[in-house]
């Protein structure tokens, strides 16, 4: 625990407390009207809820490389869906060529919202990440895919991924599958970001057995704290029979509202629980990330004076420096 955490003794009818491995340890609690936005008895906010009172740990600018790779594999994962996951993959991959890295966007998600997001017309794609992974003999030339951030390439989804889940339950060493297939890719790029599908399906554990570490979105919102449990409890399954050096990267708070005692409330409780494993960097609400996503354009490009832009930076330079 982190010693602002530990500093700070719980809130007025608190959300119930999860344990350092994730899990909420008051279900009960779900009908508590802590859940209703309102104020200690004596009508302040209690000092250190906010992430901007928390202290931050100086991170420092990122030295530049003379050369690049091998890749560092991080899998964005959370089996809830709406988190911003796919706007975390975009951006942080946007801001991590801002530093001078190398990075490849691994579309893993059959909706493929990140290959839009980048304005790739997936849905008419001949080739995609489903080919790479399902058919031999692929040449990975004819599935990547430049973007309008250069030094940021994209390996594209569509549809077509959905079938793999299924191919994929009768093959030998079925985890494996995706790590076989970025293993040639590691040695051009310095990091290598796979936006995971919402589930915890065959295409999510693939992504995790090859992925060095996981970095977690987690929206400032109760029910969102629940589904944490469930997703440590698969990381460490993985970490146990597929992929042992595992680590999580950290867990990103996103769509922050500060104006709500809600959103500090699950903060504080976030940061209780798993102390610096929680980026400093807090992804705040904003109109802008809707236009990105219609601009096929990362908030960095799009908007780079704005917050949100700004914030996916601070976080860029935090996963370096893990």
């Amino acid at each position: 625990m982190s010693t602002w955490a530990s500093a700070h003794q719980p809130l007025v009818a608190p959300i119930p407390p999860i344990s350092s491995d994730g899990r909420v340890l008051q279900d009960s609690a779900l009908q508590d009207s802590a859940f209703r936005d309102r104020t200690p008895d004596d009508g302040t906010l209690r000092e250190g809820i906010d992430p901007a009172v928390r202290p931050h740990r100086e991170v420092p600018q990122p030295p530049p490389l003379d050369r690049h790779g091998p890749a560092r594999v991080v899998a964005i994962c959370n089996q809830k869906g709406g988190v911003g996951k796919t706007t975390s993959t975009i951006n942080l991959g946007a801001a991590l060529t801002e530093y001078g890295r190398r990075v490849l966007l691994v579309d893993f998600d059959p909706q493929g919202a990140l290959s839009v997001g980048l304005g790739v017309p997936a849905q008419h794609l001949d080739r995609t990440i489903y080919n790479l992974i399902m058919e031999q003999d692929v040449p990975v030339d004819e599935v990547l895919r430049p973007t309008s951030v250069p030094g940021m390439d994209l390996l594209p989804s569509n549809v077509d991924l959905s079938a793999a889940e299924v191919q994929l339950v009768t093959e030998v060493g079925r985890e494996q599958t995706l790590g076989r297939a970025l293993r040639p890719l590691r040695a051009h790029y310095d990091f290598i970001l796979v936006d995971c599908q919402p589930s915890l399906g065959l295409l999510t554990i693939n992504a995790l057995a090859c992925a060095d570490g996981v970095l977690i979105p987690l929206e400032c919102e109760f029910f969102s704290l629940r589904g944490v449990a469930l997703l440590m409890d698969t990381i460490d399954k993985v970490r146990e029979r597929l992929n042992p050096e595992l680590a999580i990267t950290g867990i990103l708070a996103t769509m922050y509202d500060p104006r709500t005692l809600h959103a500090r409330e699950v903060m504080a409780r976030v940061v209780e629980a798993f102390g610096d494993t929680v980026f400093d960097a807090v992804i705040s609400r904003t109109v802008r990330f809707p236009e990105t996503t219609v601009a096929g354009e990362p908030i960095t490009r799009w908007a780079p004076k704005s917050s949100g832009a700004n914030a996916y930076r601070a976080l860029a330079r935090e996963v370096i420096a893990r």
